[in-house]
């Protein structure tokens, strides 16, 4: 059999019933890939820029590797977009200019706003229209995500380059004296895997990309490769959030230090957690603190993504060659580098109160299932459906899947078949109550818009923003799985 290196690449190679995926020839050919400072985003603080912040979507090439320029997308420049930082309580109007040649959308991804602000596939910004929202911010202190959410180009949009973080604070958290100093002792982390050949990223087509999602075989950290960050040799804050199309990230440092976690994705946990490993799907988010006061080098290293459609797990060898070739082993992320010696730094005790909602005020229960089915494996261009469903259905524009009353809990079980799935539900924050019909696992704790899910996980879900102008979606965060049909739509009035 005569193959492409595109081929190999855009697709897979089936060998009896199971498949064989490489890793792109720029990696396997041995190239030095020598170290590179850590890029930080460009921080928009919308107070200082009069609530009033522009955003262009924009077409260009990156240079991941020296003299290899990739085309790639992104928010004022040509890969991911600036940090947009916002303060509790302000309006912050945000003009989208699109200079795409094909629509695109902007989500705001863990912001508690109505529907029709949301940036979901309803709120289409043509070639050469500006989208001009007007966000009202009213939620606790937090990490939060922006990235495109087009129907159907999802998947290539994100996976080429249009995310960005979006941070919220408030005084509550500056009272704290957490490390602040953006992109010095308060670092932002985008993590994503990419495919790279010959040194030039490129995109993942056929029937894997489609079971699996979109996945690579290089680590990127805000767009950079083989990353080092030098940092001060004192308590630094790493805004940590999984980027990537499908890839689970299982972090934890080489030297097994132990850190803190400090925040999910609805911000603040009401007191740290000393741990020392973290694992983050696509879509999730935390803040970890980190003690760098010993002045020692250490890596931030992730294991293998193990999270493979049950028919692959199922044959050993072909499970065996896509964690290794496609879905990565145990590697490193990034390299911290502390320089000067400060001296242990102390952790604060506890970080917030909460009010918490009683699960016996919930007046509903819904069953959603999260399924692949075999029209996945068989066939169908990316985005055309592809046997991608919740409870039995594909998403369909037109069609509103769940109503729900404004003010509401409710409690949402969700579960996921073949594989995990990391669940996003937009306009909401949840709580988790149970995993498998016990406890939840710690990872559960705190405030969540997305969370990972296979066997039945109860959340716990109060609907407190309207969706009656465009509805709300949950949908699977392996972006390809949305764009192949695993979405639904709410509205709540």
């Amino acid at each position: 059999m005569k193959l492409s290196r595109r081929s190999l690449l855009g697709g897979a190679v089936v060998i009896g019933a199971g498949a064989l995926v490489t890793r792109s020839l720029w990696y396997a050919a041995g190239a030095a890939i020598e170290p590179q400072s850590l890029r930080i985003p460009e921080l928009l603080d919308a107070r200082k820029l009069a609530n009033t912040i522009s955003l262009e979507v924009q077409a260009g090439n990156t240079e991941f590797f020296p003299g290899r320029a990739s085309k790639t997308l992104g928010y004022n420049g040509s890969y991911l977009g600036p940090t947009i930082r916002v303060n509790r309580g302000d309006d912050v109007e945000i003009a989208v200019s699109n200079a795409l040649k094909e629509d695109t959308t902007v989500h705001w991804h863990g912001l508690l706003i109505p529907g029709e602000l949301d940036g979901g596939p309803h709120q289409l910004i043509r070639p050469g229209a500006t989208w001009r929202p007007r966000l009202p911010i009213r939620q606790p202190a937090a990490t939060l995500f922006y990235h495109s959410h087009a129907d159907r180009r999802t998947g290539v949009q994100v996976y080429s380059g249009l995310a960005g973080l979006f941070l919220v604070t408030d005084d509550e958290e500056r009272t704290l004296g957490l490390p602040s100093e953006y992109g010095v002792d308060d670092i932002p982390l985008v993590l994503q895997d990419r495919q790279f050949e010959d040194g030039l990223m490129v995109l993942p087509e056929g029937m894997m990309a489609r079971m699996m999602g979109r996945r690579g075989n290089t680590t990127l950290v805000n767009g950079t490769p083989n990353a080092f960050a030098r940092v001060p040799g004192r308590l630094v804050r790493l805004r940590l959030v999984n980027g990537s199309n499908a890839r689970i990230f299982d972090l934890s440092f080489d030297d097994q230090r132990t850190f803190h976690w400090i925040a999910s994705e609805g911000g603040l946990l009401e007191e740290p957690i000393q741990v020392r490993s973290l694992t983050l799907a696509p879509g999730e988010r935390a803040e970890i603190l980190v003690d760098f006061s010993d002045g020692r080098r250490v890596a931030l290293r992730t294991g293998p993504d193990t999270n493979l459609p049950m028919m692959m797990g199922q044959l050993s060898r072909a499970r065996s060659l896509a964690t290794k070739m496609f879905g990565g082993g145990d590697e490193v992320v990034l390299q911290f580098e502390p320089t000067g010696h400060q001296g242990p730094a102390a952790v604060p005790r506890r970080l917030i109160s909460r009010q918490r909602v009683n699960a016996s005020q919930a007046i509903r229960r819904r069953r959603f299932v999260l399924g692949m089915g075999m029209g996945g494996m068989m066939g169908g261009g990316m985005g055309s459906g592809g046997g991608m469903v919740i409870n039995g259905r594909a998403f369909e524009m037109d069609r509103i899947d769940e109503r729900v009353s404004l003010g509401d809990t409710e409690i949402w079980e969700i579960s996921g078949e073949m594989m995990s799935h990391p669940i996003h539900i937009h306009g909401v924050q949840f709580e988790v109550l149970s995993r498998n019909g016990g406890k939840p696992i710690a990872r559960d704790a705190g405030m969540r818009d997305t969370v990972l899910v296979r066997e039945p996980v109860e959340l716990l879900v109060r609907f407190t923003q309207p969706a009656v102008k465009a509805p709300f979606m949950y949908h699977c965060h392996i972006l390809e799985h949305e764009d192949n049909g695993m979405m639904g739509q709410f509205v709540t009035t």
